[in-house]
């Protein structure tokens, strides 16, 4: 779930690093959180309402022993974010029903061991056009290519550079207005993390440091407002946005993304 860049949600007053028995908790709740994304991905098809995505997201987070970390967060109303199309972020489950060739954002966020796993993808519904398709491929690239800067003696300004220029490289947009964010015991935790060079004093990255790195990327103008439900972020031109999102570990060596599926425990040390 991205942070209202500057103003909006209150972050933690210092930046926050986790020694190795923190990290032995919030692993499994981050492995949780990117298996309980592939599951519910795996449902996305067409004639699917945003209400039954959420309802079985529900349910498979439940399956793990963990809750969802956005039900009641500031009031949100979902246990996942759905965002379609020329949504970008926080969208809201409903009747909704999915279409043919629809992109869908799942925001995924779960408590689990007392830390939170936050993780997201875009999603085509059966398939989609070719503009589609590339807005997703390189916004899931620019992720990656954020996360290859996450590294110690580094800054976060290193991080929001690469996605920048690869987005923008590639002819699409960044949204200004919500950025990535430090993750933790608290679901937004400092400090930011612009997917741009905001020209702001940037903090060292340090080991121990766990960050929410998640480009939110327009394939029309950056531009965005939210919808009178007050939360339902959409692109301001009604372009499609895709949105993509790992939990990142800095390490005395390479990144550690802790939201790869594949670092999911096994049932009897969730249940």
């Amino acid at each position: 779930m991205g942070i209202r860049s500057e103003t909006g949600i209150k972050v933690e007053t210092m930046i926050l690093l986790k020694s190795e028995r923190d990290l032995e908790a919030m692993r499994p709740a981050c492995a949780i959180a990117g298996t309980v994304l592939d599951e519910v991905a795996a449902l996305v098809k067409p004639g699917v309402t945003t209400e039954q995505v959420d309802r079985f997201a529900a349910e498979r987070i439940r399956s793990y022993g963990a809750k969802s970390a956005f039900l009641g967060y500031r009031k949100y109303p979902c246990h996942i974010c759905i965002s379609v199309n020329e949504q970008v972020v926080h969208g809201l489950a409903g009747t909704r029903v999915l279409q043919l060739g629809d992109i869908v954002s799942l925001d995924v966020g779960v408590v689990y061991n007392g830390f939170v796993g936050d993780t997201a993808k875009t999603v085509a519904v059966g398939g989609c056009r070719v503009l589609a398709q590339r807005l997703m491929d390189v916004t899931e690239k620019s992720l990656h290519e954020g996360a290859a800067q996450a590294v110690a003696g580094k800054r976060v300004a290193d991080i929001s550079r690469a996605v920048q220029d690869y987005v923008e490289s590639n002819g699409f947009s960044i949204v200004r207005e919500f950025v990535g964010h430090g993750v933790g015991r608290s679901m937004h935790e400092e400090p930011e993390v612009p997917n741009f060079v905001d020209g702001k004093a940037s903090p060292k990255l340090r080991p121990g440091m766990t960050l929410a790195i998640e480009p939110m990327v327009n394939a029309g103008a950056p531009g965005v407002k939210i919808l009178n439900d007050g939360w339902t972020v959409v692109t301001q031109d009604g372009s499609l946005s895709a949105h993509f999102e790992h939990t990142v570990l800095i390490t005395e060596g390479e990144p550690e993304i802790l939201t790869w599926p594949e670092k999911m425990p096994s049932r009897s040390k969730v249940s």
